[in-house]
């Protein structure tokens, strides 16, 4: 029976902790077995585990939406983004597999750093994700429900999330045998196939369930460059294998493994340059900035390439992108054993995930063979005990201890082509440069094959997080219509983050390196031409400091004022290395015997190249270790809940929860984000009415963050180090303060004869309480602009203000056995903006998203056949967009279902 519902109050926790009762059942594991009481026809009889045990969601106090599996195999929903169209206040913000990320009321756009906890946790099966990419890289296939808490989460069990839990359970192993088949065929080569078998292996004693499932097919746009790459295609094949054992009455145990194969999917890339990008600043000063149809005309892009900018408005073309690679394998242990009336639960498990991108600028060019490449494997283990006693008395609770490991090894990687220095010079250093034949050789060789691990955003990371917990929660039943929910949870924090930022490779011009750069040595020499600084020379060569303590060689002219130098305060070696560095550079570029017979205009040509260069390659730092985050953190609360009548419960509660700092570097410097504390107060109401054929919940809420942790302006200490005045950059840091307030309204009706309504909405006005240091949008780019904007009282990113969803589920019976059905379900999400500048070239229009199908099939789903329509109408409202680029919405697809249950 399909059906999402809301609100019920905020989770009920707390209990017996150092003399305090603390404990109640919690997010995660339900019963091992499928063996399980089955709901009965009425609505009010749908049953959630969000609190460790089977209930019925109308008697729990708690914010939360179920999703029945059932409906999403109707409308072969099985992508994360699919999921979240169907519950209330939950969006799905869009970026590739490891930047994409789940909000729940407006809260959870993604940060900036690996480092970084979630705002919404995702528990599958009982065991705690601690990083997004876990969820959107992966199908979501077999499922019994999808359970959405709001509201901060950790005192019932798993890991603490600051906004809420997306909980998915799937089908577990049973003694009855079974085996389920779903094989479905889209456009554009699109084939969806599972398989889900399973039953005894010992009767009684041991019983297995195996999911196995392919997806594949390609995408609506086709790579110009290589048409066998699309955007964006599928590529995915996954399994699980369960074993229920059950030797006693007195103990069962789940032990799962999963395996998703390592493949590859273009997610990147998928943009094309918007027709009417601005011409002019907020100001209106027209735009200087170079872009990359002005890169496209210069000789070196346009002569006799057979590659115009009409071809780049119009056509994707990457010579070097190829799909993000992506896989995961993990392992668990469920183990229950019966204590008397108590019940003792330890789940323990293990999980990895790989991830590697090649991406590209987005022209058939040599320019990057690499832009901004990230290879990352993540590792986690978990330790949950968990201690639950029965339901019912005076009171119930559960309590339990929790560990988390995570390390988590990252590399933001570059690699540079023939064709970079030319796309990056400006418009002086290309001129210069491609006047004649050394120049355009400099040109070259200033960039091409060059490698590095590059400091924007991450470098290289060693993320070690570790996380221990104590946890309860207890229900106070007063009275057989009043309950008190109570919990608390202290998590204990230690995140460790070990990086370095480096070159891999010189390329083919080693002589072009800086001499060092934030006291990496790097064997080159340094030209410092017309700069205006002073400069201090020795022997006719320019010593210049970059770094206190650390020296500069460069050799050069300027009119700079020179300020002579003691051979005794600097370096001789290094001056001798770089003197050379110049000298070779002379004779391979000019054929001159030395750095000194060369012309003023030819060391200019130098300078430029080596300026090139140094830009591109950012900030340098040898391995350092960031500042420790450590800390013990609470989460708490407080929950009654009055039942008015066996149809009505109404409640409300109160919830505090911490996310951790980060541990990170900002231009190689450590940068410690302070920890994110959230309150919030919920009032709600659950309904069964119209003889249950009615459940109508709805909630009111309110929640402050303090210190939200998000992308922020900030001084860049490095930069500011080596000038007169401070100098900021874009990184993650803190928010003071922000604001989320709304309603949220969820039910099903099933009044009418073989149709079933199910209906969602909310108003959710989430905003920046205060916000005086938010980095400037792309329109505020002009020389003048202030480094930083007051951002105060305006929306978050990725946050509608006003969003529902509809399903309708239609059953009539004919010729005995058979029936005819037809599903639907209609998405809709007002305006919002879709980067967190706010900039106003980034609004995404209201749009309505709708999913049909119909089909025909026998009663009891032995044999089904279906018509499945994504994107019905077309709706082609762009799923990102910015000042100068538009991610094109992804176009309608019909496809059909066949399924089969033997």
């Amino acid at each position: 029976m399909p059906f999402i519902a809301v609100p019920s109050p905020l989770r009920p926790l707390a209990a017996l902790m150092a003399g305090i009762v603390l404990g109640t059942p919690a997010l995660g594991s339900p019963a091992l077995g499928a063996d399980e009481p089955a709901a009965d026809a009425q609505l009010n009889a749908v049953t959630v585990r969000s609190r460790h045990r089977i209930e019925k969601l109308q008697d729990v106090p708690l914010s939360i939406s179920v999703i029945q599996g059932s409906e999403l195999d109707r409308l072969g929903a099985v992508g994360i983004d699919d999921l979240t169209r169907r519950a209330a206040n939950v969006s799905w913000n869009l970026g590739n597999q490891r930047t994409s990320s789940i909000a729940i009321r407006g809260i959870g756009k993604i940060g900036q750093t690996e480092a970084q906890d979630p705002s919404v946790g995702i528990i599958v099966d009982g065991v705690s994700y601690a990083y997004n990419a876990l969820t959107s890289s992966f199908d979501f296939v077999d499922i019994d429900t999808i359970e959405v808490t709001r509201g901060p989460q950790g005192t019932l069990l798993g890991k603490n999330a600051s906004v809420g839990n997306l909980i998915f359970t799937t089908k577990r192993p049973s003694f009855t045998p079974t085996a389920d088949f779903t094989l479905s065929f889209r456009e554009r080569d699109g084939l969806f196939a599972t398989g889900a078998i399973g039953g005894p292996i010992v009767d009684g004693l041991l019983a297995w369930r195996g999911t196995f499932s392919v997806n594949k097919g390609a995408g609506d746009i086709k790579n110009a460059y290589n048409r066998d790459i699309s955007y964006t295609n599928t590529d995915r094949a996954s399994g699980r294998v369960q074993f229920l054992l059950t030797p006693s009455p007195d103990f069962k145990a789940r032990f799962a493994f999963d395996l998703q194969p390592r493949a590859g999917e273009t997610t990147n890339g998928r943009s094309l340059p918007r027709a009417d990008a601005p011409t002019t600043w907020s100001n209106g000063q027209a735009i200087t900035t170079l872009s990359n149809e002005q890169r496209l005309l210069r000789r070196w892009f346009s002569s006799n390439t057979g590659y115009s900018v009409d071809d780049y408005r119009n056509y994707l073309s990457s010579d070097a992108v190829r799909g993000l690679v992506t896989g995961s394998a993990g392992a668990t242990a469920d183990l229950q054993w019966q204590l008397g009336q108590h019940t003792l639960t330890s789940i323990t498990a293990y999980k990895t995930y790989h991830f590697d991108a090649v991406n590209d600028e987005g022209s058939p060019f040599d320019v990057y063979r690499n832009a901004g490449g990230f290879w990352n494997d993540y590792r986690q283990a978990t330790q949950e005990f968990r201690l639950s006693s029965p339901a019912g008395g005076l009171v119930d609770y559960q309590g339990g201890l929790y560990f988390i490991g995570v390390d988590n090894q990252v590399d933001y990687r570059r690699w540079w082509g023939n064709d970079a220095g030319a796309w990056f010079a400006t418009n002086a250093q290309y001129g210069r440069l491609d006047a004649d034949g050394a120049g355009r050789d400099l040109l070259r060789n200033s960039l091409a094959n060059l490698k590095a691990s590059y400091n924007s955003p991450t470098g290289v990371q060693d993320i070690r997080n570790k996380s221990a917990a104590i946890f309860g929660q207890a229900n106070w039943h007063f009275s057989d219509a009043f309950t008190l929910t109570t919990g608390a949870r202290l998590t204990r924090e230690d995140r460790r983050n070990t990086g370095r930022s480096e070159i891999t490779s010189n390329g083919s011009a080693p002589e072009l390196n800086p001499s060092i750069v934030n006291g990496v040595l790097l064997g080159g020499f340094d030209s410092y031409l017309n700069t205006g600084a002073a400069r201090w020379v020795r022997n006719g060569i320019v010593v210049a400091a970059d770094t206190p303590g650390a020296v500069l060689v460069a050799a050069g002219t300027s009119a700079a004022p020179t300020v002579a130098l003691t051979t005794d305060t600097r370096d001789a070696a290094l001056v001798a290395s770089a003197q050379a560095a110049a000298d070779t550079a002379a004779k391979k570029y000019f054929n001159t015997a030395s750095w000194s017979a060369l012309t003023d205009a030819q060391k200019r040509q130098l300078a430029d190249a080596q300026a090139i260069r140094k830009t591109n390659l950012g900030v340098l730092f040898a391995s350092t270790e960031a500042e420790r985050f450590k800390k013990t953190q609470p989460a708490l609360v407080l929950s009654p809940s009055w039942k008015l009548n066996p149809n009505v419960t109404t409640y409300a509660s109160y919830q505090h929860g911490e996310k951790a700092g980060i541990a990170q570097f900002v231009n190689g410097v450590s940068a410690l984000v302070k920890p994110e504390k959230t309150d919030s107060l919920e009032l709600g109401i659950k309904s069964s009415l119209l003889n249950r054929t009615l459940i109508l919940n709805a909630d009111v809420f309110y929640t402050r963050i303090r210190d939200y942790q998000q992308s922020v302006r900030t001084v860049d200490a490095y930069t500011t180090a080596l000038s007169s005045e401070t100098i900021y950059t874009t990184a993650t840091g803190n928010v003071p303060e922000v604001e989320v307030k709304g309603l949220e309204v969820d039910g099903v009706y099933a009044g009418i004869r073989n149709l079933q309504l199910r209906f969602s909405g909310a108003y959710n006005l989430a905003e920046y309480k205060r916000f005086p240091n938010a980095a400037q949008p792309v329109e505020n780019g002009y020389p003048s602009a202030a480094p930083y904007r007051d951002l105060s009282g305006r929306p978050l990113a990725g946050a509608p203000k006003w969003s529902f969803n509809v399903g309708a589920d239609w059953r009539v019976p004919v010729g005995g056995d058979k029936e005819i059905f037809t599903s639907a379900n209609a998405a809709y999400s007002s305006r919002y903006y879709s980067d967190v500048l706010l900039s106003e070239y980034s609004v995404v229009k209201a749009s309505t998203l709708v999913d049909a199908s119909i089909g025909f099939g026998t009663r009891n789903k032995s044999f089904q056949a279906s018509l499945i329509v994504k994107n019905l109408f077309d709706d082609n409202t762009p799923r990102a967009i910015t000042s100068t680029t538009v991610t094109p919405a992804v176009p309608r697809s019909i496809g059909v279902q066949f399924t089969a249950k033997l």
